[in-house]
């Protein structure tokens, strides 16, 4: 067949070729390939998995595999409206299943279908990373929430108005700091792009350490930030960086894992809208501190506007001096190269992340070795967190020792907390690390008026529950950990006392099923049977015994798999099942829920 005939056109092979050039390898560039095709079609033609293996030069399974694994790539035409409603814990609390039915019953058909007319695809998905917009639904890769009658209207007339950012506008009264480093690019609610940037002191604080610092003293610097790993794990940043073995005749590579997937989570949304470049000069730092010279920004496929505007500040980066040769006119080299995902949690763990970026389904991978020692594509890799690195440049200007000052012991600086559910201020607020948990809740509006709190998950999905009497609690890794929970991501999900707990913990564990890779037995089995037996619990099927199969599900799953999905899973099972016992014991008894039927 002529190249013109096939549906890899030569218009979308003249597209990929200088995507194939950023790579180490043709089949790094699949991701991005499948999306020109989907772009082109609206889905993946089934003859595509032949010539995309030609052309990538790699097995037709692989290329398979990929589809079949990351949920964006549609395998039939889907409609010209494609309406997405979340259905994680957020924006359960706030209405999504009632809105999905309504749509159901409006279009006349079920999730997971299209139109007979072809308008519309419904869609019932996990968390889109917006939870500060509850209830909030994806139509045609505009975030839309928190949803009106009205905006559903423009939803179905294909014209969805972009839901507006949830940001505090100054430090409320009462607050210990008044301190705001990265939250003061989100006051105006608009992008910083260079000209802005610059204006507020941006990339002074990379002149600085380009003149001032060798790259092993800022290594030395962030250490006594005690700045520490912002994506969830928490682990001190410098310490990190301190692993990457020197002169091994490989190069090292910077990934910024920006692929925030976890649930109640939405801090890094606001970070690529608002600030794209307070990012791209941490990144510039940790290049410099670690002999970085080429770095991949792997951004979660669901953020389309927060790609687009990246995209456009790196652009406007390398145009100015700021990345690409001789970086300030000194003998620092840094390319960047943007990657998006294709739907997939598993992806936000690191090692998933770099299988992904290599071009292969997201399983994470065995360790040791570190990626610090073997990371992409078999070489020294350095992956951070976007909010991570997004603190740099603060630390450079204000100095270690300043910055460490900000937060608690062994717990430096600020932190973004993404708060939702059931408060009358839901969004993103920057606050020392240590901060009280009920102060945060209060300054975010407390509970709806006439309600009060019944449990606050403290850090993601992945945390243990928190009971309303053990709210009394800060805010960083080593508190939170003491409490018995962990400090995560950040995302704080507030419910109050109409929350059946059932219903929220059959809402978090069929997420947790739903994004399984299906690598690990434990992981796989485990929670993708949980998810079974807490619907039937939900919808009054439960049996005696189900209590205690689930917590022994719960241990099974704990400390015996690859990555710790079945732990973020597990911890959570536990929690709900013990602190809110009785709750699941009625279900069990009377067949029905009591909670949802007094609301």
């Amino acid at each position: 067949m002529n190249v013109a005939e096939g549906v890899l056109t030569v218009e979308i092979r003249k597209k990929a070729e200088p995507v194939l050039r950023r790579y180490a390898t043709k089949r790094a560039a699949i991701l991005p390939v499948l999306r020109l095709l989907q772009e082109r079609y609206g889905y993946i033609p089934e003859e595509a998995e032949g010539e995309v293996a030609d052309y990538l030069e790699i097995p037709v399974i692989d290329v398979r595999e990929v589809l079949s694994f990351y949920t964006l790539f549609h395998r039939k035409p889907a409609g010209k409206i494609c309406l997405n409603v979340c259905r994680t814990l957020s924006c359960r609390l706030a209405g999504s299943q009632e809105i999905l039915k309504g749509l159901e019953d409006r279009l006349g058909i079920q999730a997971g279908q299209t139109t007979l007319d072809g308008r519309f695809t419904l869609e019932s998905v996990e968390c889109l990373g917006a939870c500060e917009l509850a209830p909030m639904m994806e139509a045609n890769g505009v975030y839309a929430g928190p949803l009106t009658e009205k905006g559903l209207e423009q939803c179905l007339a294909g014209q969805p108005e972009k839901g507006e950012q949830r940001i505090e506008g100054s430090a409320p009264a009462g607050t210990d700091s008044p301190v705001r480093l990265i939250s003061k690019f989100f006051e105006r609610g608009r992008t910083y792009f260079l000209d802005d940037y610059v204006k507020e002191g941006g990339y002074e604080a990379l002149r600085q350490v380009l003149e001032k610092f060798k790259p092993n003293d800022f290594i030395e610097e962030v250490k006594k930030s005690n700045l520490r790993g912002l994506g969830g794990a928490g682990f001190p940043a410098g310490m990190k960086w301190s692993f990457v073995p020197k002169n091994t005749g490989k190069p090292v590579y910077l990934v910024v894992n920006a692929d925030e997937g976890e649930p109640g989570t939405f801090k890094d949304r606001y970070i690529l809208v608002n600030a794209p470049h307070l990012l791209l000069e941490g990144m510039a730092l940790a290049a410099y501190a670690n002999s970085v010279e080429k770095a991949f920004i792997y951004v979660r496929g669901e953020y389309e506007e927060p790609c687009r505007i990246l995209s456009k500040a790196v652009e406007e980066a390398e145009a100015g001096g700021f990345l690409g040769k001789n970086i300030l006119g000194k003998n620092f080299n840094l390319e960047i190269v943007l990657h998006r995902g294709a739907g997939a949690y598993i992806a936000g763990e690191e090692t998933g992340l770099l299988e992904s970026l290599e071009g292969k389904k997201a399983f994470p991978r065995l360790k040791p070795p570190y990626p610090a020692v073997v990371g992409l594509f078999g070489s020294p890799t350095v992956i951070n967190n976007v909010e991570t690195l997004s603190y740099l440049p603060f630390v450079a200007k204000m100095g270690a020792e300043a910055f460490a000052g900000l937060g608690s012991p062994r717990n430096g600086g600020l932190r973004l907390f993404s708060v939702s559910g059931h408060v009358a201020r839901p969004g993103v607020y920057e606050r020392p690390l240590g901060y009280p948990l009920r102060r945060l809740i209060d300054e975010a509006g407390g509970v709806r008026a006439g309600h009060q709190i019944k449990a606050v998950v403290p850090g993601g999905l992945s945390a243990a529950v928190l009971k309303a009497d053990e709210i009394e609690v800060g805010l960083d890794f080593d508190q939170l950990k003491a409490a018995g929970t962990m400090a995560g991501s950040a995302g704080i999900i507030v419910m109050d006392e109409t929350t059946c707990m059932v219903e929220a913990l059959t809402v978090t564990m069929s997420f947790f099923g739903h994004e399984s890779c299906g690598q690990c037995s434990p992981c796989r089995e485990g929670t993708g049977w949980v998810a079974k037996i807490l619907k039937r619990i939900c919808e009054g099927r439960g049996r005696a015994g189900d209590i205690d199969t689930l917590l022994d599900l719960g241990a099974s799953m704990s400390g015996t798999t690859i990555c710790a999905l079945a732990d973020g899973a597990a911890m959570p099972l536990g929690s709900y099942l013990k602190k809110f016992r009785s709750e699941f014991e009625f279900h069990l008894r009377e067949k029905h829920c009591d909670v949802r039927e007094n609301k």
